[in-house]
């Protein structure tokens, strides 16, 4: 008797963990840990000797090959907004970094009560990052959807991705940055490479220069599409697989029935790696085929992800607010 009740006690113990907590490492065979602790993380780099992680709440970590990390101060000129999803987002090298010590970043700042994004330039002195230059201000968000990925494509030109700001209708109105991909000119002012995006988070080339973007949809529908410039990507006239005259199918999409929420995404050895965060996986596709080969699973939310060209990296986001954190989270990774 005493046997069956420990039984049961074990059993109904057992049902009360927490099952959507994520394992601090799944599989010790397909990922090790670079780091660990940081917070609510948002974009890497890499200078060829140090990673450089962008957090939400406005630091910079600095990460030695050995593990050690140093969080560094990021000085800006406005106060990060305190809305969903917004905060320092987006971060980049300059492909001189290591003569100019200069960076892009993208953030969100609160104006009189409104979530605004902007886009600078950050001068690095040793240990900590300044505001130089604005090079995009005044773009209007809203409570949700600000978009903020920052790329470098293979010719050096920075690119952004911005969301819609949950206004649905501002993806289609040319005249605004809102629900668009945009790239940097000689000339330092921003140009429209395409319309219709509802909350882009991830940009990517392949080998022959061809742009690669992730996309959140609805509320399943999310998409991997192919960018050409001038193209118009629907949103929010059509999403997922639905046509219509004058706007791109996606490549891949999740469907009806499933939410990836795609965020960083990389190519890494011809495929290409998306990070999902809703879906807690990456996603490895081949993007010839336009097919998901496989997901990586069992780390939590996946924020952005990085390749060296030898190995690639991946950043957990589970500290940020949406997630189940384990002890160590969140953690930058090199997948073996």
């Amino acid at each position: 008797m005493k046997r069956l009740f420990l039984f049961f006690f074990l059993f109904i113990l057992a049902g009360c963990t927490d099952q959507a907590r994520p394992s601090p490492h799944a599989n010790p065979d397909l990922a090790e840990k670079v780091t660990v602790n940081l917070i609510a993380p948002w974009s890497i780099d890499f200078d060829g000797e140090h990673f450089f992680i962008s957090e939400k709440e406005g630091s910079v970590v600095k990460v030695w090959g050995n593990g050690q990390t140093l969080r560094e101060d990021v000085f800006l000129s406005e106060s990060l907004a305190n809305v969903a999803e917004s905060g320092l987002l987006g971060f980049v090298l300059k492909k001189d970094f290591l003569k100019s010590h200069e960076a892009y970043a993208y953030y969100t700042y609160d104006l009189e009560g409104t979530p605004v994004n902007r886009i600078v330039t950050l001068h690095y002195d040793g240990t900590s990052w300044h505001e130089k230059d604005i090079l995009l201000d005044g773009i209007v968000s809203g409570p949700v959807h600000h978009g903020g990925r920052l790329a470098l494509s293979p010719n050096g030109v920075l690119y952004a991705t911005i969301g819609d700001g949950a206004n649905p209708d501002s993806a289609q109105d040319t005249d605004l940055f809102n629900g668009k991909i945009i790239r940097l000119t000689d000339g330092n002012t921003f140009e429209l490479v395409s319309i219709g995006h509802r909350n882009s988070q991830g940009l990517a080339w392949d080998e022959s220069g061809v742009l690669y973007a992730s996309e959140h949809g609805q509320s399943a529908n999310d998409e991997i599409n192919k960018i050409e410039a001038g193209n118009n990507y629907g949103w929010p006239i059509i999403e997922g697989t639905e046509l219509a005259e004058g706007m791109e199918k996606p490549l891949l999409t999740s469907g009806t029935g499933e939410t990836w929420a795609p965020s960083g995404i990389t190519f890494h050895k011809g495929l290409l790696y998306v990070a999902a965060l809703r879906g807690e996986a990456i996603l490895v596709i081949d993007p010839l085929a336009g097919k998901l080969l496989e997901k990586i699973e069992g780390y939590g939310r996946i924020r952005d992800v990085f390749s060296d060209g030898e190995s690639l990296f991946f950043i957990t986001n589970n500290t940020d607010g949406r997630g189940n954190p384990a002890e160590d989270d969140d953690v930058l990774y090199r997948l073996k």
